[in-house]
């Protein structure tokens, strides 16, 4: 008998190309500016601040990149404290290690998943008794949804605490109604390849403060003091972002809200699909923002559902789906085995039962109804 091919497989969250990315590339390519810097550098930061509204960007190699640089400008060093939430990847913490400073993680709030401004509040009131004030909050827009940095804010503002937020997940979400982002010190973006828009690697700094942005885009260029001959007054990084990548994002920006518009479709199939599901549940959607739902989460109640989140994604993979597993809390990796944590309940829940369903934004309703249908079938 023969067998039925193997269908295509279906990527958790693939590129997608605009159409334009060739053009803008042999342009870059025609006028010889191929190494790192040119115009096409130039236009995607004035288009991105353009987009975002926040007036000064710099577009570096990396979101790592970005949140590295900020917290330089922070003075933040050895010895120093810095607070993130634990529900995080670990990209939004390397950067707090690279410079010689201590993290502490803090625990999420269970109706966004991001960082659980009663515990931050409760937590710098201690950290003031105890004379140790953080130098820094980093809260994370996890998987689109943007942090309450209002209210974080608010909590940091007494105590002088700077909070830049990691946005690497949320380009094209928004907080009431500003762009994602928008109302931090600083906030750092990714066009990582798996981004809701990419430059095949790449971020952005941005801030309303000119002189973070100057500092940043100084020291991303190996910090050359401004002389004719090579000379170097403090060390910096080779972490500018090359003229061919800024194409690739130039063309990817010109069709974000698109790329959203579809993700947040994705997104509203699978619940009209599986939210009445008992046992299965979705990431809720903070009332204050707007989401690009990067990745649609769910919740698997094993118990309720009769198979595990891991299950289903073992399932899902047999049938050449890609899925992933929510994001292992900073507490339990083991690099971190020694970092004080905040709570940790609810991010430890939401990981032993968080599942990513695939969420391309090429994807039809037939891969969709794939996945749909692997998951209803998970327990039969």
């Amino acid at each position: 008998m023969l067998k039925s091919p193997p269908q295509n497989r279906l990527f958790l969250s693939p590129p997608h190309m605009s159409g334009n990315e060739l053009a803008l590339i042999e342009e870059a390519f025609a006028t010889n500016y191929i190494a790192p810097l040119g115009p096409m550098v130039d236009d995607f930061e004035k288009e991105f601040s353009a987009y975002t509204e926040i007036p000064h960007v710099v577009a570096l190699s990396s979101g790592t990149a970005a949140l590295h640089l900020a917290l330089r400008y922070l003075g933040v060093g050895p010895g120093d404290l810095v607070i993130a939430p634990t529900l995080t990847f670990i990209a939004g913490i390397s950067p707090i290690i690279y410079l010689g400073a201590t993290p502490l993680f803090i625990d999420v709030s269970s109706e966004t998943w991001t960082l659980d401004v009663d515990l931050l509040e409760e937590e710098l009131k201690a950290c003031a008794k105890r004379g140790k004030l953080p130098k820094a909050v980093i809260p994370t827009d996890l998987y689109g949804q943007s942090c309450d940095i209002d209210a974080i804010k608010q909590v940091c503002s007494p105590y002088g605490i700077a909070v830049v937020v990691d946005s690497a997940e949320a380009v094209g979400s928004t907080y009431k109604g500003r762009s994602a982002g928008y109302h931090a010190d600083a906030s750092i973006f990714s066009f990582n390849g798996n981004k809701i828009i990419t430059s095949a690697g790449g971020g952005m700094l941005a801030s309303h403060n000119k002189k973070l942005i100057d500092e940043a885009r100084f020291l991303s260029q190996q910090a050359r003091d401004p002389t004719p001959y090579y000379q170097h007054s403090t060390f910096g990084y080779n972490y500018r972002m090359s003229n061919i990548l800024a194409a690739i994002g130039r063309a990817q920006l010109g069709i974000l809200d698109e790329r959203v518009k579809k993700k947040r479709e994705i997104a509203e199939y699978y619940k009209y699909h599986l939210q009445n599901v008992p046992g299965i549940s979705f990431m809720p959607e903070a009332s204050y923002g707007c989401s690009n739902w990067w990745l649609t989460p769910i919740l698997v109640d094993e118990e309720e559902f009769g198979v595990s989140c891991e299950q289903i994604r073992l399932n899902l993979e047999s049938l050449n789906i890609e899925s992933r597993r929510v994001w292992k809390p900073m507490h339990l990796q083991p690099v971190f085995s020694d970092v004080s944590t905040v709570g940790g309940k609810v991010s430890e829940e939401i990981f032993s039962k968080g599942l990513c369903l695939p969420s391309g934004t090429n994807m039809s309703s037939h891969d969709m109804d794939r996945v749909i249908n692997c998951i209803l079938n998970s327990t039969v």
